[in-house]
């Protein structure tokens, strides 16, 4: 009896031990397995997340490219059993898309094919009611620019999938892309509101001198903080053209044009600092200039000796041809090149051009590169000279990249200046200043004043080189300008490619009557924008060097 009873209870005790061993190996896969199944997705996820594009701003923190969730819809084709019944349900949705490329796609042989992007969520839901498992929404991020074409030129664009084309985005690719940065926005120089401005006054100039193109910029002449910035004919970074498109060309970085007067700024400048000549010196105009085989014309000619101040008010060709000669060729090509005349701005743009100087650079050619003919260089380059020229003599590069308020302190102090390399004197910089002045009050740039904003500046009317010669009827119209001229703070320039005259400017098409009042018209809106407050009107000095008359032209 206690044996039988003795090899029940073994087997009984066996199987207890057995079913709880079972019972706690089942606990453990269900409590840890799944913990661990989830541990392993979710390192998983950590290491196939990918932080989004970082956003770039304008110096007031306004949002000019920035990211935003879209879905995408993909396509298993060897799970589609009727691609042509799909492939018009699709289209019906995907108006954007064609039906024939669709289905093209559904027939393929791939495991995967993208059928389109950005889709709406209208579309998304549509898609998602077809209840096809061979379709599959996938989300992605879209950069999209919130201001449109407004400053196309400077932001550039990315592709589908976010390969950066032209402007910063593909000059701070390695910011932008960078995932430990992505929290970090880019902050630019730029001024969204002076953006606005420029690139409105330059549509209504193009638009009004039915001109081939437009370009324009404001730069802060003591940091070379670019505010605006603008190229047209521009186009949609949200939706950009074909790769051949002219409306990708920045005219102000990627061409180089024969500038015209508004060289004469640097020649008057170097021939003050050198002291070959003076403010009450000056040379016979009363004749045409005869140099070799060439002979140099003054547009409106004087035909009488002119001082310094009036070779540069009434523009000169004349009187600038003979103050170069008295320079030097190796001063002028030292200057100039002091000046970043001789190489591409190191401004943050991808494809800036290089200036065109004269392959044999004698007599002949510093006479006329004195007026700004046989030399070529980017708005950009003149811009920033002319600033060096006002500022107190540094030579400052343009940027578009915002400077630290300890950065602008420190410079508009004079802390910098043992950083920015001198090219002029403090003493040449403020002559150049009053005699700007003087070439807007009395002389050629008279459409650029504005009351109460001392706009100084000079006009530039250069004819483009063709075959076999100069189109004398294909100029480039330009002005550069700064204010207040008294203490400088921006310089402000606009150029008009091949605009044409009306009635009002008598047909004519010359800097003074088109992109002088242009300027203008930029200051008397960006001045009180930029806390710049109007003052009473008074007599610029050496004004009594000037000789006016009746004849007094504005429009040269």
């Amino acid at each position: 009896m206690e044996t039988a009873r003795t090899r029940l209870v073994v087997p009984m005790v066996l199987f207890a031990l057995g079913f709880g061993f079972l019972l706690v190996r089942l606990m453990s896969i269900g409590m840890f397995g799944e913990l661990s199944e989830t541990t392993h997705f979710a390192a998983e996820d950590k290491v196939d997340y990918i932080a989004g594009r970082a956003d770039i701003v304008d110096r007031n923190g306004i949002v000019l490219a920035t990211n935003l969730k879209t879905s995408s819809l993909a396509a298993r084709p060897r799970m589609i059993s009727e691609p042509e019944e799909l492939a018009t349900e699709i289209a019906a949705i995907l108006k954007k898309e064609n039906r024939t490329e669709i289905l093209n796609k559904l027939k393929s042989s791939r495991r995967h094919v993208w059928i389109s992007r950005k889709l709406t969520p209208k579309e998304v839901w549509q898609i998602n009611s077809l209840g096809n498992p061979a379709l599959e929404l996938e989300e992605e991020e879209e950069r999209v620019y919130p201001q449109g074409n407004l400053a196309a030129h400077v932001l550039g664009y990315v592709g589908i999938d976010t390969q950066p084309f032209a402007g910063v985005e593909r000059f701070f690719q390695d910011h932008l892309s960078d995932p430990l940065r992505s929290g970090e926005p880019l902050v630019l120089s730029l001024d969204i509101r002076v953006q606005h401005i420029l690139h409105s006054e330059l549509k209504k100039s193009m638009d009004k001198f039915q001109a081939a193109g437009a370009a324009g910029l404001v730069m802060d002449v003591h940091t070379g903080e670019i505010l605006a910035l603008s190229s047209l004919p521009d186009f949609d970074p949200n939706s950009p053209p074909g790769g051949n498109s002219k409306a990708l060309f920045n005219k102000l970085t990627q061409g180089v044009y024969e500038m015209g007067s508004g060289f004469k700024t640097f020649t008057v400048a170097m021939a003050l600092e050198e002291k070959v000549v003076n403010l009450e010196g000056g040379y016979d105009a009363t004749e045409p200039l005869k140099v070799d085989r060439f002979t140099i014309h003054d547009d409106h000619a004087k035909k009488r000796w002119l001082n310094v101040p009036e070779i540069y008010t009434y523009s000169s060709n004349i009187g600038s041809a003979l103050m170069a000669r008295d320079v030097g060729v190796e001063y002028q090509r030292d200057f100039l090149q002091k000046i970043g005349m001789f190489e591409a701005p190191g401004i943050e743009l991808s494809g800036v051009a290089s200036p065109l100087l004269p392959r044999q650079w004698g007599e002949v050619e510093s006479m006329t590169v004195s007026y700004g003919h046989g030399i070529a260089i980017t708005p950009v380059q003149l811009a920033t000279g002319v600033a060096a020229m006002i500022n107190g003599g540094r030579h400052i590069p343009a940027t578009l990249l915002r400077k630290s308020d300890s950065e602008r302190f420190l410079i508009t102090r004079g802390g910098s200046d043992s950083e920015a390399p001198r090219v002029i004197s403090k003493e040449t910089s403020r002559t150049m200043r009053d005699l700007m002045r003087l070439a807007v009050e009395y002389g050629t740039g008279g459409g650029a004043d504005v009351e109460g904003y001392f706009v100084g500046g000079k006009t530039g009317t250069a004819e483009k080189p063709g075959a076999g010669g100069y189109r004398k009827k294909d100029l480039i119209s330009s002005f550069i300008g700064a204010f207040p001229m008294d203490d400088p703070r921006y310089v402000v320039f606009a150029m008009l490619d091949e605009p044409k005259g009306t009635e009002e400017t008598f047909y004519m098409a010359s800097g003074g009557w088109t992109a002088a009042p242009l300027v203008g018209e930029v200051v008397r809106q960006i001045g009180p924008l930029l806390g710049v407050a109007p003052e009473k009107r008074r007599e610029p000095r050496y004004r009594n060097l000037i000789l006016t008359s009746a004849d007094r032209d504005k429009h040269h």
